[in-house]
């Protein structure tokens, strides 16, 4: 979180006690209720990958340009990344031009986005897809972009007038817990009001954290998804982060999700550079559990068949997209081996055997079927199919049989159990 000191801050406070007058008047019961993201989002997201590369003259292919999202938008169709449930194609941060026009209104870059978002959110709708836009709750955006702090009214006017889709809305630059509970508060209002359905990305907890516990069933009352950690990067080491953290705070947070708003570990980085595939799988696997939105950020120009095919995988994105839009949880932990499990609809479940291990062999892991689904997944007993790594039908399970794994170093079995 970048701080800001001296008379910005006071600007910001000022200015926002006076919008408090308007913003409380409307709180309460028009929270939000934009009937969206009933499942988690599905698309893909520049930043990880291409984060701020501006230079479109020594890497035209890679900077954050219209041409990008153009040829993204052509490979999400062409490729089957629709098919398979990926619809939003979402700009992140560096797409403004450094300043404001005339009338107060953000506008894109004119070299590197020529026809401006609204011509961009023709094209990604012509396809089929959703369009997604960044902007900051604070007076910057991260990168130092003009930032939405007293223009919530105009950016999300402006952002459903251009016929955007979903606004990732980021928390750089507001140095008090206050200005940002209010101001990510306030947009959420100031979308809804625009009439147009426009997803609301949230990374409010995420920068509320260092200073106050979060509150994710307030922030669900605003927000279709929510950042609650750092940001991914494209290494083993990230990645164990994210689920070490959300495995020790899980409690306060498994209960806040469900249809229309959702916990969010940042961005799939699969089809990159850092993971390995028994890596790769565990990611794949364990954001499926959590309920995770699934916004890939990786080059669909270059990304391999096998990448490829996890990240299309039609069963493990069942469990990802599973109606009954209840998150996944860590309930065991022995041995190096994590047991993860979800309930779906139906009465089925989800299960996940994590290897924690990184030295050695495959490990084989026994579990007690009556244990798996709070005692009521296989009673009396389930049809087992195991899906990642690759996909086998393992057959009946009485519910007082015992059920072995082999698990890779690092690597994750995903189950399906089904009654």
């Amino acid at each position: 979180m970048k701080l800001l000191s001296g008379d910005p801050r006071l600007i910001c406070e000022l200015a926002l006690r006076s919008l408090a007058l308007v913003f409380w008047s409307t709180l309460g019961a028009k929270a939000l209720e934009n009937g969206l993201a009933r499942t988690p989002t599905m698309g893909w997201l520049h930043w990880e990958r291409f984060m701020c590369n501006l230079d479109c003259q020594e890497e035209p292919d890679a900077c954050i340009s219209e041409q990008l999202f153009m040829q993204m938008a052509e490979l999400m169709v062409s490729d089957g990344w629709k098919d398979a449930g990926y619809e939003y194609l979402c700009i992140d941060d560096c797409w403004m031009a450094p300043e404001r026009d005339s009338k107060g209104r953000l506008q894109a870059d004119p070299q590197r986005f020529p026809n401006g978002i609204q011509h961009l959110a023709n094209y990604v709708h012509s396809k089929g897809l959703k369009l997604g836009i960044y902007a900051d709750v604070g007076n910057k955006t991260c990168a130092g972009f003009p930032g939405s702090f007293g223009y919530y009214d105009i950016d999300a006017q402006t952002f459903a007038d251009w016929g955007v889709d979903l606004l990732k809305f980021d928390g750089c630059y507001c140095d008090s817990v206050m200005s940002l509970a209010n101001g990510y508060k306030y947009m959420s209002l100031a979308l809804n009001r625009t009439g147009r359905s426009i997803v609301y990305s949230c990374e409010w907890p995420l920068y509320m954290k260092p200073f106050h516990k979060p509150n994710y069933t307030d922030i669900r009352s605003y927000c279709n998804h929510w950042r609650y950690f750092d940001d991914i990067y494209d290494s083993w080491e990230s990645i164990k982060n994210i689920l070490s953290w959300t495995t020790i705070h899980q409690k306060e947070m498994v209960e806040a999700a469900g249809p229309g708003g959702w916990n969010d570990p940042d961005m799939l980085v699969i089809g990159n550079f850092g993971l390995s595939w028994d890596q790769q799988v565990t990611h794949m696997a364990l954001w499926a559990i959590m309920a995770a939105p699934l916004l890939m950020s990786n080059d669909l120009r270059q990304i391999s068949s096998q990448a490829k095919a996890l990240l299309q995988n039609e069963d493990v994105i069942a469990i990802n997209q599973d109606p009954l839009g209840k998150q996944g949880y860590c309930f065991r932990k022995e041995n190096n081996i994590e047991v993860w499990e979800r309930p779906l609809s139906n009465l089925a479940w989800a299960v996940a055997l994590r290897n924690l291990q990184e030295i050695g062999g495959p490990r084989f892991y026994t579990i007690q079927i009556a244990s798996l689904g709070q005692g009521i997944a296989c009673n009396p007993g389930c049809i087992i199919t195991q899906l990642l790594p690759v996909k086998r039908k393992l057959g009946f399970y009485d519910w007082t049989l015992t059920l072995k794994t082999r698990i890779n170093p690092s690597g994750t079995v995903l189950l399906r159990l089904e009654r």
